[in-house]
């Protein structure tokens, strides 16, 4: 059995390259740097998923109720530790060769072409989705900072210039060569989001329940009830939306045949998953206990005092999504740049990443201010990509390469999350999408 492993190591993949191809490979962000620690695994997921959707947990335990509320965040979070289980185990399940990215994993187990139709389409839907959304909410949180510090007495601000105060960040940011370059940044976005968790959840106990506190759902309509509850169902599905880039954060780490990278990144993502917890639960119930069906779809613009408290949390979340849409960000620069050099020959350097990044930056800037519809956004993106890149791609992925026996328990529980993240995926989009539609009655563009 040993030699029989040893002989599988012989001819690892990287041989087969040319120094060109290195050369391509050691500049690329997700393949440029390996030899990030677990810790960086726990926050860079830390970073990635709890993400600007926590603040929004209380509105969806809202159009729930207490019974379903609580189970669909306990069992989205039960298997969504599990299909990030089977993709960290996926990652190097060929000898010799890693799965750096989410396609390269999808063209494994469904051949070339459909693995890269498949999973391309899916990941660049999340991760330029979440960049935009992210963009709204940095500039809804520092338009709110603004407002809750002046306290009426500044002039009113749009919320298209403060989107573009926060992209200005990311023009330089996004300059950063790779994963581990922003990882301080990361860990800062890791802190700040357990940190404004923890005001949003600390702040409602300190206001305590409501007078008339009401529970019962928020809509008073059946119509209104049913799409509600569907919308809730995507935006919690947004919450737990970090396996977009978890093949490309274990890529970062080192790994031989003694000491796999998954053992590190298992045990970063155990840390993360708890992390998660501690930020979700308490937000999501507390949140709903102290409003109940009148809190709005931020919490923390229902807790409007005291003033020093929220505005110190508005600027967290700020922090907080700087970094995490550098996080998603990532892959797609190195989808960019690999098309890029490897597909158009341009030559790899600094002025090709410079170019492709800032037009990429300026793209999400451009939608967000055009269309920034946060709840609904949340609710449509949340069930339209999120669902199968998270809930079921992976399970799928694993039926097809592992094949397990039928009616196993491996078996059986695959089919589960399959079942129940297709009818996430049909059922939320459908509820966000109406939503979109309600608020765009009395948008006004670029207001």
């Amino acid at each position: 059995m040993g030699t029989q492993a040893a002989e599988n190591f012989e001819p690892p993949a990287k041989d087969v390259r040319t120094d060109e191809q290195k050369k391509i490979d050691d500049w690329l962000p997700i393949t440029s740097s390996r030899n990030a620690k677990w810790w960086y695994s726990a926050f860079h997921n830390v970073t990635a998923m709890v993400g600007a959707g926590v603040l929004s947990l209380p509105y969806a335990m809202s159009e729930l109720g207490w019974g379903p509320g609580i189970a669909v965040l306990v069992i989205s979070w039960v298997i969504t530790l599990y299909t990030l289980w089977q993709m960290v185990e996926m990652h190097e399940m060929v000898p010799g060769k890693r799965f750096d990215r989410y396609h390269e994993l999808g063209q494994h187990a469904f051949g070339d072409k459909l693995g890269l139709w498949i999973v391309v389409p899916q990941q660049l839907i999340v991760e330029v989705g979440v960049n935009i959304v992210y963009m709204v909410t940095g500039g809804r949180s520092l338009k709110k900072f603004h407002d809750v510090i002046c306290d009426g007495k500044c002039k009113d601000i749009k919320l298209t210039f403060f989107i573009m105060i926060f992209a200005s960040v990311h023009f330089v940011l996004s300059q950063l060569p790779n994963l581990n370059s922003i990882s301080g940044v990361s860990l800062a976005a890791a802190v700040m989001s357990l940190s404004y968790s923890t005001i949003a959840w600390g702040a409602s106990v300190d206001k305590g329940k409501m007078v008339d506190v009401d529970y019962n759902l928020r809509a008073t309509t059946t119509p209104g009830k049913v799409f509600g509850f569907f919308g809730a169902l995507g935006e919690v599905a947004f919450a737990y939306a970090g396996h977009n880039v978890v093949l490309e954060i274990q890529a970062t780490i080192p790994s031989t045949p003694e000491k796999p990278s998954k053992k590190p990144m298992w045990k970063g993502v155990v840390v993360a998953y708890i992390v998660v917890a501690l930020c979700y639960f308490p937000v999501a119930l507390i949140g709903y206990w102290a409003f109940g069906n009148s809190v709005d779809d931020n919490i923390l613009i229902t807790l409007n005092k005291p003033t020093w408290l929220i505005s110190t949390a508005n600027m967290m979340v700020v922090i907080h999504v700087i970094g995490s849409y550098q996080i998603y960000a990532m892959p797609v620069f190195d989808m960019i740049e690999t098309v890029l050099v490897k597909k158009l020959k341009f030559p790899p350097g600094l002025t090709l990443r410079l170019i492709a990044r800032t037009l990429y930056v300026a793209f999400t800037m451009f939608v967000a201010i055009t269309f920034p519809f946060f709840g609904g956004l949340l609710g449509f993106f949340g069930g339209f990509a999120f669902a199968p890149t998270t809930y079921f791609l992976p399970c799928i992925m694993w039926l097809a390469i592992y094949k397990p026996k039928r009616f196993s328990l491996s078996w059986f529980t695959n089919w589960v999350c399959i079942v129940l993240g297709v009818c996430l995926m049909i059922l939320s989009p459908i509820g966000g999408l109406r939503q979109i539609i309600l608020d765009s009655k009395t948008y006004k563009f670029y207001s």
